[in-house]
């Protein structure tokens, strides 16, 4: 590692002295990549050598939970809205630990507490369904750090114990920054990762700059609010009126685990609640979560903020149905009426029959040249969906 880390030293000078030979080839520049990378792997080694517990930090956390009635719908089908909380806890628990413990160990002076705070869920897939009785496992492990930043993964296994099996039930990929725990929080610096190979390094570092420029370009939904049906006789049956839901919820000291905002997961688990509402009002049936799109998270939900979910249908294909839930937050104690658009997310739902099987979703019925335009959009993601999900089964 020493010869490596002196060639790329010198290699690296040589590059920034003739920056048009980087400019002329394309293998120069995937090499400075490299290059960096190893010199900051040396780095990462030589700390997490003189250093037990850093290392110990790779390790993965596990977490598991018995799923109790409380967790599930009546059928017995545990809520997706219950895994995603489940997923972002162990991803909070490994990245705040990584950040203070780390942060602690190797930079003391520029050390400050912090908590990780969830910014953004790649897509994510309900492989399998978990039910009552069940335990659930759950594995995280991070997996990057740029200077700002931590890639966690989450596996989650269901496990039953009465038959001594278990199978794979969801997996994400879950991204969090350290903030500061003063009012208002302060963005922290993220100590790199022990030990990563090279070329592990240049691959989350493509992950880290995709996701940081779809973050920058997106844009949330621009929701007209529709009139709630509760019961309206005159709403026709399978339109998106009919079936919209909006749920309105204080944030609770409780539910923010000791910290002046409230975690992703608890966000995510309304989420999911709101848009079952919405496909069981649509179907009449059981109904179950199979996906969460991409998403973002711009603005910090702040304790004791009333927060306003809207959830619709968007589109529909022959078994599931697209439903977008947009969250608003109002701080009801500044006593200004000012109200922030937090958070918005596609949930993809299926309709099951009374032995857990997929079943006809009914067709969506447009109403209006706004809902034509979703619902056209709702089907290139629906594309979208069907094509990634072929191509991972066929790299599988």
């Amino acid at each position: 590692m020493f010869w490596t880390k002196n060639v790329c030293r010198l290699l690296l000078k040589y590059f920034a002295s003739k920056p048009e030979i980087g400019r002329l080839s394309q293998k120069v520049g995937n090499f400075r990549i490299l290059a960096s990378s190893c010199l900051r792997c040396d780095r990462a080694m030589s700390d997490c050598s003189s250093s037990d517990d850093i290392s110990s930090l790779l390790k993965s956390v596990e977490v598991s939970r018995l799923m109790v009635p409380g967790d599930a719908n009546l059928s017995g089908n545990v809520h997706g809205g219950t895994t995603l909380k489940m997923v972002e806890e162990a991803g909070s628990i490994i990245a705040t630990r990584y950040y203070n413990v780390a942060k602690k160990k190797l930079c003391p002076d520029d050390y400050e507490s912090g908590a990780a705070a969830l910014v953004r869920v790649e897509r994510t897939h309900f492989i399998q369904p978990m039910y009552i009785g069940e335990v659930a496992e759950l594995t995280a492990e991070i997996t990057f750090t740029s200077s700002h930043s931590i890639e966690v993964c989450v596996t989650v296994w269901a496990e039953n114990i009465i038959k001594g099996e278990k199978r794979l039930a969801n997996k994400a990929v879950l991204w969090y920054v350290p903030l500061s725990l003063g009012n208002p929080p302060r963005l922290l610096s993220v100590p790199s990762l022990p030990c990563v190979d090279p070329k592990a390094f240049e691959e989350g570092q493509k992950r880290y700059e995709k996701q940081k420029e779809e973050r920058a370009n997106h844009q949330h939904t621009k929701v007209r609010h529709i009139r709630p049906s509760v019961s309206d006789e005159d709403i026709e049956i399978h339109t998106v009126s009919y079936s919209q839901s909006v749920l309105r919820h204080l944030m609770s000291v409780s539910e923010c685990a000791g910290y002046e905002y409230a975690p992703g997961g608890v966000i995510m688990k309304l989420m999911d609640e709101c848009a079952g509402i919405v496909a069981f009002k649509h179907c009449r049936t059981n109904v179950v979560t199979v996906s969460l799109d991409t998403t973002n998270f711009h603005e910090m939900i702040k304790k004791g903020s009333l927060i306003t979910l809207t959830g619709y249908i968007t589109f529909t294909s022959a078994k599931s149905m697209e439903i977008e839930v947009v969250v608003d937050s109002e701080l009801v104690r500044s006593g200004e009426p000012k109200t922030v658009r937090a958070v918005s997310a596609f949930l993809t739902f299926v309709s099951l029959d009374e032995n857990h099987r997929p079943v006809k979703v009914p067709q969506l019925k447009i109403s209006n040249e706004e809902e034509r335009q979703r619902n056209d959009m709702g089907k290139i993601r629906y594309e979208a969906r069907k094509r990634q999900r072929l191509e991972s089964q066929g790299q599988s």
